[in-house]
């Protein structure tokens, strides 16, 4: 490469120079700096800010766009929020938005507003900038206690600026100490703890340690109401039933604050402990102990412990709960599922047609996935079944010595399309087959399935698998028959001059009867492939690849990988019934055994061609299956991702914050950053002017 001689902006500095590297000595040099790194900002985030600025900028003066406080909230907020933070609580940002404070912003106050969301620290940032009133950079006593004051509102329990804690931050009344914005961020960690100390200290009139469930609730309610579901909000009183006397102690009040504070911490421990449980549930000796085995310290003391399952289990602490048990607690827009007082028979018939919509929704896409995965593997299929054909007794009919040989030779002999014979059938027949496969297992699993913890017994999933594959066979045999005819007509064509014949003038020489030969074979084919299968696709992708952990979800690759290896031992350990299924399926020629049945043809085959015989194709039949259900359910589960059931009902999921993926990062931010100031109060800019 030819060196280019390109201007130097910075003078170069060598690593062995005496000279200490040039520093900007003026105000003028770090605000080119500053300058260089605003104009960096790429060119499709501009764009992107652009393009959400002016779809919501509907207030125009003098010609030009700018938004008001109900239009920067369209802009700016999250458009599903996990939390009860309301889109209209957003317009509590809007005053540190509008620099210029004229009630609009324009398109230069907007892009620095968005440029601070772009901070890491941005949260506290914005909350330091609605304190700093004068904007000095720094928040006094005065202004710190005006904020507080102007947006907590009279009805709030009065808090006591002359306190140690303030001091110690903000120094006396009239003191010349002021807050910088570290010691702000601080601050604000610690403010929501010493409130609950004030307003325990101020309810508790007598000064016993003790207030009733009503106080307890109005503080919660004060300071952190905005975290917690409907459904704890009105069983807060409920606490006091931990202790006798009727009323709540300061070590519970400071216990339940805890949880809430860690409660990220708490939801990690209930999903980890819960996914490691062998019936998907815990109890309160197992929180703790995963707590301990999971953390470097305990974090968790046990009343906190007690309080957790005291809520989850609904005022019942010792039964074992699922993580669904948990969603009250963990995910403040949690709502009561609606129950019916009495089953009416219109419910039950609408249920019915509900069931057999999505067994019919199932069964489409399972087709759709089916003929996929056949078609991409149908080559592979084509030599299984002529390997598995080839009978090595019968003395000149030994055309293949291995399958890459009867690669070539087809290839050679009947050309690309050769390996594509006896498609038509088979994706005419692998729509129900892969069809009914899938719908069958997912209506048995869904039945057998613990519909709060989601989990199955091994033996159902056996059960599910198995009947799965022995329903197939109505719709497999037939298409194997007629496929496998098809398959070999190509090398008896070679060896005979025999015109190949159509899939219809097969169906017609066989009858309807003719079409289920072998019909014991390819159910002691398919219900143990089956059964082995569906358990083994399921396992691995849940226990290797922990899909739904913290709300993970497998990428292509893995579930690809995880139903291709599920694959592999299924089709191997039942290659034999495989074989004895192409035996008996296919027309013996002249001078080929004839075998009378199942039995018969396990027999004879093990007695003229030994025991490898049975694993013929074997190889080729792990190359051919693993792929072919590797793509079919991976087809199957993106439709159903891409193409989801239109009436379906409310998820079991538990969803919160950490296993939602936000859309947008500075909204994130955004959202945060009311939550600080929220953490003053639940009204907080409500008041405000």
């Amino acid at each position: 490469m030819f060196p280019l001689n390109l201007p130097r902006i910075f003078p170069t500095v060598f690593c062995d120079s005496d000279q200490p590297a040039p520093t900007p000595t003026s105000r003028a040099a770090s605000a080119i700096n500053t300058v260089k790194s605003a104009i960096a900002v790429p060119e499709n985030e501009l764009k992107r800010w652009r393009r959400a600025f002016d779809s919501n900028a509907q207030t125009v003066v003098d010609g030009q766009k700018y938004l008001n406080s109900e239009q920067f909230v369209n802009a700016i907020a999250p458009k599903s929020d996990l939390s009860k933070i309301g889109r209209a609580q957003f317009a509590t940002l809007f005053r540190v938005a509008d620099t210029s404070k004229r009630g609009l912003l324009s398109w230069d106050d907007f892009v620095v507003f968005e440029t601070i969301l772009k901070r890491p620290d941005a949260d506290y940032w914005i909350a330091f900038q609605y304190f700093d009133v004068d904007e000095s950079g720094t928040i006094s006593y005065d202004e710190f206690k005006n904020v507080f004051n102007a947006n907590v509102g009279p009805d709030a329990i009065p808090f006591d600026f002359d306190c140690d804690w303030v001091k110690l931050y903000l120094g006396k009344k009239n003191g010349a100490h002021v807050l910088g914005y570290n010691e702000f961020t601080q601050l604000m960690k610690g403010l929501q703890g010493e409130r609950l100390r004030q307003a325990f200290k101020y309810l508790d009139k007598d000064q016993d340690g003790y207030i009733r469930p009503e106080q307890f609730k109005k503080i919660i309610l004060d300071i952190a109401g905005h975290k917690l579901s409907d459904a704890v909000i009105e069983r807060l009183p409920t606490l006091t039933t931990l202790s006798p006397g009727g009323r709540i102690s300061y070590s519970e009040v400071v216990a339940f604050y805890n949880v809430i504070r860690e409660m990220d911490m708490v939801e990690r421990i209930i999903r980890e402990a819960t996914a490691k449980s062998k019936d998907g549930r815990i109890d309160q000796s197992d929180f703790l102990n995963h707590c301990v085995s999971s953390t470097r310290y305990s974090l968790f003391t046990p009343m906190e412990a007690s309080i957790v399952f005291h809520f989850a289990g609904r005022g019942n602490p010792t039964q074992r709960l699922a993580l669904v048990d948990f969603a009250q607690l963990l995910d403040p827009r949690w709502k009561a599922p609606s129950e019916t007082v009495e089953a009416k028979p219109v419910a039950s018939f609408t249920s019915f047609l509900h069931e057999f919509a999505h067994s019919a929704y199932n069964f489409g896409l399972g087709g759709l996935a089916g003929g996929f995965g056949a078609t991409i593997v149908y080559p592979i299929d084509l030599v299984k079944t002529r390997m598995q054909n080839q009978r090595s007794t019968v003395v000149g009919q030994l055309l293949y010595k291995n399958s890459l040989d009867c690669v070539r030779k087809v290839f050679r002999n009947e050309g690309f399309i050769g390996f594509y014979r006896g498609l038509g059938p088979q994706l005419i027949g692998v729509a129900p087959e892969k069809a009914i496969k899938l719908t069958v297992n997912d209506f048995i699993r869904s039945r057998a399935m613990d519909p709060e913890t989601g989990r199955i017994a091994l033996g159902w999933e056996l059960v599910a698998g198995g009947t799965a594959g022995g329903c197939q066979v109505i719709f497999t045999n037939p298409l194997e028959i007629v496929k496998i005819r098809l398959q070999v007509q190509g090398e008896a064509a070679k060896l005979e001059g025999a015109v190949p014949k159509g899939a219809v003038h097969i169906i017609r020489q066989l009858g309807l009867l003719g079409l289920y030969k072998g019909a014991s074979a390819c159910l002691l084919r398919d219900i143990p492939f089956s059964a082995i299968y569906f358990p083994a696709y399921a396992h691995l992708k849940k226990d290797v690849f922990h899909e739904g952990y913290n709300g993970k979800q497998l990428s292509f690759l893995e579930t690809l990988t995880s139903a291709a290896v599920a694959g592999m031992p299924a089709a191997y350990f039942t290659t034999p019934a495989d074989v004895v299924k192409t035996r008996l399926q296919v027309e013996a020629r002249k001078g080929q055994t004839h075998y009378k049945g199942l039995a018969d043809a396990f027999v004879k085959i093990y007695r003229e061609e030994g025991f490898k015989a049975f694993f013929k194709g074997g190889p080729a039949r792990i190359i051919r299956s693993s792929p072919q259900f590797g793509f079919t359910l991976v087809a199957y589960e993106y439709l159903h991702k891409f193409v989801p059931y239109p009436f379906n009902g409310a998820s079991r999921e538990v969803e919160t914050g950490l296993t939602s993926q936000p859309e947008d990062m500075a909204q994130v931010r955004a959202r945060n950053a009311l939550r600080i100031l929220l953490d003053v109060h639940g009204d907080f800019g409500r008041r405000s002017g």
